[in-house]
């Protein structure tokens, strides 16, 4: 005699394989894909060569843009046999309600979690060849395919209750709205919205990330499934007190569900030379320090010899100590791609005038005088003559022109007297040209 169990599970399987193989659920994954990378590909130059940017772009993409994809994929699949006039058979199969909504929501979270990982591959394979520390944080994948399954499987509850044609387009557009509003907020309830912008340069999860985050997208998910398919639909109460908690504990920790990297934070520098500054910057950029070397090196050929020079330029967060000064800011998508310089001259006009820029508070009209004006011309013309006349300025021509005049010792000793005072707001003090 035939087991009752052994056939349904029989039956169960073999749907499962015939709707993974047909119908929408196939091409949702490809457009999984395609929505993921898309995008991406257009703001490679922003994240390829960090991981953290990679991860942060890739998170967002796959939220905000496959998440609404993915729920109207899962509540056209969930409507199908009311579309169909067929809801009346599933009353007639051997399997229970619960049993039917799982194998008929399950191919589309398969394939879109396929889908995610394909892109997620690619994407990973287009930084690797660029990095230079670190890598990528396995919890966060795990919270975003967790994401992405949740998504699906709320998406076609809704397609089962709602009997509205146009619920599927309506629910991708509430889904988006839904996500991405919360960023908006400075509340740390906004890192309950998997499109959340996580710090993640520098950064990675805390150990149970990953787990509190599948607990409240999850746990969500599998509260609607209970609640509609469930023989005891009170059981959806656990699930729910599931998904509460990890809330609960999500939002209280915000900020602190991420710790510094120290794979990431710590710098590196350029090998030390005589006559040559060393470079030091983040370790995940350590692959550009030939090129920063190679685009600064007429400032630094202008700067051999002079009394007081810096012997080492750092990156702006490192804040400069004595006998340092700060290199000029650039960042992945504006001044670097892939590892490479994008304006080389713009960065050493940049690197220039972080060099000799003086912090000082900006004085009225009323009490700016001759003094004033003189000192502001010298550092324009020393900034000019250092980035080699590549200059973002239009410094006098006149105080440019002595200070290329000046004979090579007695300018050294004239930009040494220079230097001394980069950080004076003193006009008395910074030497006449």
């Amino acid at each position: 005699m035939t087991d009752p169990g052994a056939l349904v599970r029989r039956l169960t399987h073999t749907a499962l394989r015939a709707e993974l193989r047909r119908g929408i659920a196939p091409w949702t994954g490809l457009a999984v894909v395609l929505t993921l990378l898309v995008p991406l590909w257009s703001k490679a130059p922003q994240w390829q060569g960090n991981w953290g940017d990679t991860q942060t772009q890739l998170r967002a993409a796959t939220a905000l843009l496959g998440g609404p994809l993915v729920a109207a994929a899962a509540c056209w699949q969930g409507g199908r046999e009311y579309r169909r006039r067929t809801a009346e058979l599933l009353l007639s199969v051997p399997r229970g309600r619960l049993a039917q909504a799982t194998t008929a929501a399950a191919p589309i979270a398969l394939w879109a979690a396929a889908g995610y990982l394909l892109a997620l591959g690619v994407v990973f394979a287009a930084t690797a060849p660029y990095t230079g520390a670190g890598g990528p944080s396995l919890s966060v994948v795990v919270a975003d395919l967790g994401c992405l399954l949740s998504i699906a499987v709320v998406g076609f509850v809704v397609g089962r209750l709602v009997r509205w044609r146009l619920i599927a387009p309506v629910l991708a557009a509430g889904l988006y709205v839904l996500l991405g509003a919360p960023g908006y907020m400075e509340s740390d309830v906004r890192f309950l919205s998997p499109a959340e912008q996580y710090p993640l340069d520098g950064s990675v999860p805390v150990w149970w990330f990953a787990p509190a985050l599948l607990a409240w997208t999850g746990g969500i998910a599998v509260t609607a499934l209970l609640a509609y398919a469930a023989r005891r639909r009170g059981l959806a109460v656990v699930p729910l007190a599931v998904a509460v908690t990890a809330g609960a504990v999500i939002a209280h920790t915000g900020t602190g569900l991420f710790r510094d990297d120290p794979a990431v934070r710590h710098r590196v520098c350029s090998a030390a030379a005589p006559g040559t500054p060393q470079l030091c910057v983040r370790a995940p950029d350590a692959p550009l320090l030939p090129r920063m070397s190679e685009a600064l090196s007429g400032m630094f050929s202008r700067l051999e010899g002079v009394p007081g020079a810096p012997v080492r330029y750092v990156t702006p967060e490192f804040g400069p100590k004595n006998g340092e000064a700060s290199l000029g800011h650039v960042v992945r998508g504006w001044g670097i791609a892939r590892n490479e310089l994008t304006d080389p001259h713009g960065y050493l006009a940049n690197t220039a005038m972080t060099l000799v820029s003086r912090d000082c508070p900006e004085p009225r009209a009323e009490v700016v005088g001759k003094e004033a004006a003189r000192v502001e011309r010298t550092d324009d013309a020393v900034r000019s003559w250092l980035a080699d006349e590549e200059s973002l300025w239009f410094p006098d021509s006149r105080y440019l022109a002595r200070l290329k005049d000046l004979p090579d010792a007695e300018r050294k000793a004239w930009l040494g007297r220079y230097l001394a005072t980069r950080k004076s707001c003193t006009p008395a003090e910074v030497p006449a040209l």
